[in-house]
């Protein structure tokens, strides 16, 4: 999960597909009114300050021109405080909430205004949902449960229940079928109600608060799992929770709620490393950014990178200019060949070497950009050139300064003293 500089905050126009197709999911201007009439609903929502004029009216506004737009195959997170509207958000995707205004599109298909028949098309083959008290058949068994949309569906016995038994054992229950979900532990029958909604193999997944009744250690399996079974499917799937921490480590892309309306809509770096306002900076400043943030969010050019034509003389004359101990040397490709000392420059100078070749050394340490900074921080001091960022072809992206570092881990205070603390030791070994 990487993201540049910058924020993206809510419009009243849905955002385009990133990559230019199609997204799977895109809500343009939506509103949810409760309990009052079209007309009246409509006549609020009119107004210059909706929430007020709905609640003079008598009613409750769930959500409030809400825009997104989801690509297909991404892990979509909708979260907020309690009463934020994320969950209302959440159930107008397959309109179990029909929405009081806008409109809301899969695969281009505005299913505001297709008929009760094409719904339930729809709700069929193309939306699976995982609810947040597991919602499983007391007197079914896990297979029977595991099954049951499939039942639905039309689908014959010996398909659902072959279809069945896969789905449990890809959440590793294949051995529990035959078990009542009484018998097993909250964290299983959760698995069990997640086993339902891949037997039917919908393309879009929707889970509503799935793991907040689970202990930690349950629910960080859980978590594992989902993004075991997200890296083999690449299922577009809206998942919404309170839980920050859940939200960076599962999400794509992260829309923050508050008060029925879109607060910030981004990757989960971004938003810890740039939040859209103070509600924001107060909602993940007990984020663990060492798990959040990665080496591109922190990302800075390298000063002095050489060629490895250049003479050792002019490469020392550099070195020393720039106070610097060492320097990155790259090749025509701008493939990353190694670094060089000041300490090698001075002896191939004395050797009279027309390149840098013969003083290039390999005593360094690379990471990729989506590396995170908690996987790397322990390296930040601990050589002659900073933490140092390589593509995928091996050439220098740029590096990470230790200050840089220090400087992010601790805007941060509760929650991220002890990541802290643990890179002042690591780089003071």
């Amino acid at each position: 999960m990487t993201a540049g500089p910058g924020t993206t905050t809510a419009t009243t126009t849905a955002p385009t597909g990133r990559s230019g197709e199609q997204p799977a999911i895109e809500g343009r201007s939506l509103s949810k009114v409760y309990g009052l009439s079209d007309r009246q609903a409509a006549r609020a929502l009119a107004s210059d300050d909706p929430a007020a004029a709905v609640s003079a009216a008598g009613g409750y506004l769930g959500a409030s021109d809400v825009s997104f737009s989801i690509g297909k195959g991404e892990m979509f997170v909708v979260m907020g405080l309690s009463g934020s509207g994320k969950s209302t958000v959440l159930r107008m995707v397959n309109r179990l909430n029909e929405p009081t205004a806008g409109e809301l599109l899969i695969d281009g298909e505005d299913i505001t205004r297709v008929s009760d028949a094409r719904l339930r098309e729809i709700r069929n083959n193309d939306i699976g949902m995982v609810f947040q008290h597991f919602s499983l058949f007391p007197h079914r068994t896990v297979r029977d449960n595991a099954a049951y949309g499939l039942k639905v569906r039309g689908v014959g016995r010996a398909e659902r229940r072959d279809r069945a038994e896969a789905a449990l054992a890809r959440v590793g229950l294949g051995d529990r079928g035959d078990k009542m979900p009484h018998e097993l532990s909250g964290g299983m029958r959760q698995r069990v109600g997640l086993a339902r909604a891949l037997a039917v193999d919908p393309p879009i997944l929707l889970m509503d608060e799935p793991f907040s009744a689970l202990d930690p250690l349950i629910r960080r399996d859980m978590q594992d799992l989902l993004l075991e079974l997200q890296a083999e499917d690449r299922r577009t799937t809206v998942f919404v929770t309170h839980d920050l921490n859940e939200a960076m480590r599962i999400g794509d892309q992260v829309m923050v709620m508050r008060q029925g309306r879109v607060v910030q809509c981004a990757p989960g770096a971004e938003i810890v490393a740039h939040p859209a306002d103070d509600y924001v900076s107060e909602f993940v400043a007990d984020v663990d950014r060492a798990r959040v943030l990665t080496a591109y969010d922190l990302l800075r050019p390298a000063k002095l990178v050489f060629s490895a034509d250049d003479r050792p003389d002019e490469a020392l004359r550099r070195l020393g200019d720039n106070e610097a101990q060492g320097a990155f040397v790259v090749g025509a490709d701008e493939r990353l060949l190694g670094v060089v000392t000041d300490a090698a420059l001075l002896g191939a100078a004395n050797r009279g070497d027309q390149d840098l070749t013969g003083a290039v050394t390999q005593d360094f340490h690379t990471v990729e950009p989506t590396a995170h900074i908690g996987d790397f921080m322990h390296r930040a001091g601990r050589q002659v050139v900073p933490v140092t960022v390589v593509d995928e072809r091996g050439r220098l992206r740029g590096v990470v300064p230790r200050a840089t570092i220090l400087s992010t881990l601790s805007t941060a205070p509760l929650a991220e003293r002890e990541a802290d603390e643990r890179l002042e030791v690591a780089v003071s070994a």
